[in-house]
């Protein structure tokens, strides 16, 4: 049994609030807080971050990425958290820009990135179970590149297109349950 709070770190990449994939990061959250656990919710897309521009300033200077915006402060919040959840709407299978963008962007200091789990969470308007597969392997693909993150969740919502279709799905009591869990 769990004895001490966690840190939990929630990215929001919907740029809808309140939308599908921001309505279930607000379930995990709930879970989680109720569980007792210090709980943090970004919205990425209240947030200024630039495209990574492949300069590589950041391999030269102790990690300091050469663009001035918020990514720096939100990449030291995912270097503390012990718990990071990433959710997105899927785009033409496949997460959103705005998701992407903020990965990118952790090239600077990713290697620090270590010693916590991850979750992620999915919503689509299609009805295929396969619809986030490439969101999933992306995801996957960046947890590899990081130090002992392990994978512990994925919620992938299929068939919600408009703002509160999540809202009678399974997924929501899911979402709770998996924040709870932390």
């Amino acid at each position: 049994m769990r004895t001490m709070s966690q840190s939990v770190l929630i990215l929001s990449a919907s740029p809808r609030k309140g939308g599908n994939s921001d309505l279930l990061c607000d379930q995990f959250m709930k879970g989680a807080v109720e569980s007792g656990n210090h709980v943090e919710k970004i919205s990425v897309q209240d947030k200024k971050i630039n495209f990574c521009i492949g300069c590589m300033t950041c391999q030269t200077n102790g990690g300091k990425c050469g663009l001035n915006d918020d990514m720096g402060e939100i990449l030291e919040k995912m270097i503390k958290a012990d718990v990071l959840v990433m959710a997105t709407p899927i785009y033409f299978y496949n997460m959103d820009a705005q998701l992407k963008v903020l990965i990118d962007r952790t090239c600077s200091r990713y290697q620090e990135i270590s010693n916590k789990k991850a979750y992620l969470i999915t919503t689509c308007a299609d009805t295929s179970e396969t619809a986030s597969d490439v969101t999933i392997g992306g995801f996957r693909v960046f947890l590899d590149c990081l130090n002992n993150v392990k994978e512990a969740g994925i919620i992938s919502a299929v068939d919600v297109t408009y703002v509160g279709d999540i809202k009678d799905k399974p997924e929501m009591n899911l979402a709770y349950q998996m924040g709870k869990s932390v």
